[in-house]
């Protein structure tokens, strides 16, 4: 089995979630194989389905067309490359055109002339195309819980993060964090560990703290509170189920109650 990885290299290697990687397969996507000792395994026939999964999801098919076209019938990698290929060019499009609006505006603006009408149209549809690359598994859900003008906020800051942020090894993190959590469980919520799993919580969610409103941050904990709701067939892995958002509320409550401080959020943020 040189040629095949254990589920946490794959997790590492592609940034999918173990616990994505196992609802595919209990929706009969994809088949990793066993060890002896019954570890997950994908060899380069998983990987391959993993792929063409990525890429039919990135087009807007749902699992279970994902489930009818893959009934009985082999796909063609060569037409599932050139499919990814045309979205990336695609994107890249998108990104030379903005980039080439705003060189003009600053043109006309070195040039000592007024920015017309047209671009500035131009420069907020460019601004809006950009700024609304969330991701399709996610779109649905935040609908539901933020404003428009709120969700644009989000995307402003983690336009200013800059590009050394690593979504990817983010994702990560959290999925760790979560899974340690979830192994860990039960626990006191006053106990030394899980007040440290407290720290790392807020620790991860700095990003979003140092920019949400009262209002936002409410809005972050409904979101997770109805997320027996959202999730399933589709629907977006935050790195954590909802036992484990349960548990860290009742932590984060026994740190509030006891005056303690929460890394990275405010004290008129804090809300249970």
């Amino acid at each position: 089995m040189t040629d095949s990885l254990p589920i946490n290299e794959v997790v590492r290697r592609t940034g999918l979630t173990s616990r994505t990687l196992r609802f595919y397969e209990t929706k009969g996507l994809v088949a990793p194989l066993r060890t002896a000792s019954g570890r997950r395994i994908f060899g380069a026939r998983e990987l391959s389905r993993l792929h063409q999964i990525a890429v039919l999801k990135s087009a807007g098919l749902s699992l279970s067309q994902m489930q009818r076209l893959f009934a009985g019938h082999s796909v063609d990698m060569s037409a599932m490359l050139t499919a990814q290929l045309k979205m990336l060019d695609e994107e890249a499009a998108q990104i030379n055109s903005a980039r080439q609006i705003i060189r003009f505006a600053m043109s006309r603006l070195d040039d000592g002339e007024r920015i017309d009408p047209a671009i500035f149209c131009a420069l907020i549809e460019s601004g809006q195309r950009m700024t609304n690359q969330e991701p399709r598994e996610w779109q649905a859900i935040t609908d539901r819980y933020f404003s428009p003008e709120e969700k644009a906020k989000w995307a402003r800051a983690w336009q200013l993060i800059g590009a050394d942020f690593d979504a990817r090894s983010y994702d990560a993190q959290w999925q760790s964090l979560g899974d340690r959590i979830k192994a860990a469980i039960p626990m006191e919520p006053e106990s030394e560990r899980a007040q440290g799993f407290v720290d790392e919580w807020f620790e991860l969610l700095k990003p979003f703290s140092a920019v949400s409103t009262p209002d936002m941050w409410q809005s972050s904990i409904k979101m997770f509170d109805e997320m027996e709701q959202w999730t399933g067939e589709g629907a977006p892995d935050p790195g954590f189920d909802k036992s484990v958002w349960d548990f860290m509320k009742r932590a984060t409550a026994v740190r509030m109650i006891g005056g303690g401080m929460l890394p990275g959020f405010e004290a008129d943020k804090k809300g249970d």
